[in-house]
């Protein structure tokens, strides 16, 4: 929970000096409301008011997602005894910066879900936090177990299957519904293949992935 305190004084500036010093954090680490900007007193004896700012602590996407996973986790333990623990880091995908999380402990299955359900409604959560009051977009990945590392491995072997079989018969293959970060594996997986085309079809949450074959261009 960001830190935020409210001060007065005869300036806006020395209101706001008030509010870091008991904050202990510089000016670039906060955000700053001017409640007031206070008024000058006529002839030095009426009407005059002090300045009120509100000083809030600036909470990093990073730190935002993982107050979140820290509240999440706490809740959905099974027991005191359940050792739940994540590791967290910030990095770059084609000029995207993203913010991963690795989810590992005793029976976090129930965090996975069917097919991945419960983890993929975790992490779209995650995004929204992460993007809050973000000026850039920030893509955020949370795994659990390892289970999209496995699941990217199932996702390439059934996207060159369903190339091969495309090839073969000459036909498109509509695969099944998927989230976002899944097709996208499907279309990286395909993308340099010279015999196929992948395309994203159908309307979200049923989207799926559909392997083409490749428009045959005559050359003249």
């Amino acid at each position: 929970m960001a830190r935020s305190v409210e001060k007065s004084a005869k300036t806006v500036e020395e209101a706001i000096e008030l509010a870091l010093a008991e904050l202990g954090l510089d000016q670039e680490d906060v955000d700053v409301e001017i409640i007031d900007s206070g008024a000058k007193a006529v002839l030095g004896i009426v009407g005059g008011r002090d300045a009120v700012v509100r000083v809030t602590e600036s909470v990093s996407p990073l730190r935002r997602v993982s107050d979140f996973l820290d509240t999440l986790l706490e809740a959905s333990k099974d027991s005191d005894d359940a050792d739940v623990k994540f590791y967290i880091r910030e990095e770059e995908e084609d000029g995207v910066p993203v913010i991963k999380a690795d989810i590992s402990g005793t029976d976090v299955a129930y965090l996975i879900g069917k097919h991945g359900d419960t983890l993929y409604a975790i992490n779209t959560l995650a995004g929204i936090v992460a993007n809050r009051d973000s000026g850039d977009y920030i893509r955020v990945q949370i795994d659990v177990a390892d289970y999209r590392k496995h699941r990217e491995q199932t996702l390439i072997s059934m996207a060159n299957r369903a190339a091969s079989k495309v090839a073969k018969f000459k036909r498109p293959v509509s695969m099944a519904p998927m989230p976002a970060s899944e097709r996208r594996i499907i279309h990286t997986a395909l993308q340099s293949n010279s015999r196929v085309i992948t395309e994203s079809e159908g309307e979200e949450p049923n989207r799926y992935v559909v392997v083409k074959p490749k428009p045959y261009v005559k050359v003249f």
